[in-house]
């Protein structure tokens, strides 16, 4: 563990504070800040990347869940007035509350142990976002990129691609933090789609429908979905109730969950 401005880096927190001034000025051109943006970040830690942002975007406002963070960001940051800290945990905070009459974008050094079921939760929300800027571990990344056979393809991927354009950027190796955690790290841009390339009937059965099909991934699809829809009706839809879950696109579960709705 280490040590930085008087505090000591939280591992229940996952946090992994980012020193390297080389990536936050890429990170930083990669988001490119305006200041009139409704900038929201995630996470701030120390305020490396914050003091950045509040450079161009003096009315940003952060999600810190740390308590003993807060009184750090206040003194370090007195001189912007409009600066706002939301003292919350981001998995329960209503970020839609920011939006207002601009959408959101939301940038964050997200911790690692709960990057995933976040991401879930800012999924809900992307009707108000106008795009999301991540440090992620490398592995996540992947799995959010990820098409259709790839062996990183699932759920997370499946439905952030429902959701958003997914654009990996660029990565970032462990000697960048403070600790240095133990994997690479990746920054990827998530822009919410204007109109939904496959809208589902039914977002609730179309996210049943892929959550039951990767609790099972190493079966076949008869086998991994016969809870839910036969193998006659499989290649009624035109889909090889042979194949596993991980081979069958988008488009194709929300085929599954149409006919399910219908």
């Amino acid at each position: 563990m280490s040590k930085s401005a008087g505090h000591q880096a939280r591992k229940r927190f996952g946090q992994n504070f980012l020193h390297d001034p080389g990536v936050i000025e890429r990170i930083v051109r990669a988001i490119h800040p305006q200041p009139d943006d409704v900038l929201v970040e995630i996470g701030p830690g120390l305020g490396a990347l914050t003091e950045e942002l509040l450079a161009v975007n003096p009315a940003l406002q952060v999600v810190e869940l740390d308590r003993d963070l807060i009184p750090v960001l206040r003194t370090k940051f007195f001189n912007y007035p409009d600066f706002r800290i939301h003292e919350a945990d981001a998995l329960r905070f209503d970020f839609a509350e920011l939006a207002q009459d601009k959408p959101l974008r939301i940038v964050g050094n997200l911790p690692y142990n709960i990057s995933t079921p976040l991401i879930f939760h800012l999924l809900e929300q992307a009707g108000v976002v106008q795009d999301m800027h991540f440090m992620l571990q490398k592995e996540v990344v992947q799995r959010l990129a990820a098409t259709a056979g790839d062996k990183h393809y699932g759920r997370l991927g499946i439905m952030a691609q429902y959701f958003c354009q997914v654009q990996p950027l660029f990565e970032v190796g462990p000697g960048a933090f403070r600790p240095a955690p133990k994997v690479d790290s990746a920054i990827v841009r998530l822009v919410p789609h204007k109109t939904l390339p496959f809208p589902a009937k039914d977002l609730n059965l179309l996210q049943s429908v892929v959550r039951t099909a990767f609790n099972a991934r190493r079966k076949t699809l008869r086998k991994a979905l016969g809870s839910l829809v036969s193998a006659d009706d499989l290649r009624a839809l035109d889909i090889d109730d042979g194949l596993r879950p991980e081979n069958l696109t988008l488009q194709e579960y929300v085929r599954i969950a149409d006919f399910l709705a219908g």
